[in-house]
């Protein structure tokens, strides 16, 4: 695999049902999670908490196709108000890189394949388990993970000095507040 077609690990996609979790895991609009107390909480607070790492830095980039963003649209639709839904997608649509999606692949895989992003978070067990894992090294170079693992090991200094090919001590540390 060539330089041009690596993944970049400072891109993520987080599957519909990741999206949806974030934004309705309830809770105040600036609180942030305890990373260290995931594994007690609920699967929104471990959404929440891996979407803050990339909301945190502007040199992270969270990746999606519109057929990704429209299921996530519809998860928040049924389970909340279409008009939260519609706000989120308008929103979500600021933040994210969107990209093309070839016709029957499966949204998140389309996204890291066209992203070229080199995560995948998801609540999707067939998709995260280790014979998916080993298909998936086949075709396309990404790692697949729920959440809460992400969260957990996610490194910024290293992720940001492999990045921008510095040393990890000259990590600045975050440049944004993750709940604006």
């Amino acid at each position: 695999m060539d330089q041009a077609e690596r993944p970049n690990p400072a891109r993520v996609v987080a599957d519909a049902d990741v999206l949806a979790a974030d934004l309705l895991c309830g809770g105040p609009a600036d609180a942030a999670p305890d990373v260290d107390g995931l594994d007690a909480a609920g699967d929104g607070a471990a959404a929440r908490a891996a979407l803050d790492h990339l909301r945190a830095h502007s040199w992270a980039t969270l990746v999606a196709t519109g057929r990704l963003l429209d299921d996530a649209e519809a998860v928040v639709a049924d389970l909340a108000d279409p008009g939260l839904a519609a706000d989120w997608r308008e929103r979500i649509e600021d933040w994210a890189v969107v990209v093309e999606q070839t016709p029957g692949d499966h949204p998140a895989l389309a996204a890291a394949h066209a992203g070229p992003a080199a995560h995948i978070l998801t609540f999707e067990e067939s998709l995260a388990s280790a014979g998916a894992g080993a298909t998936l090294r086949k075709h396309l170079d990404v790692s697949v993970r729920h959440p809460r693992a992400f969260a957990q090991v996610f490194d910024a200094a290293a992720l940001w000095a492999a990045v921008h090919d510095a040393d990890p001590d000259e990590y600045p540390g975050p440049d944004r507040d993750p709940r604006e």
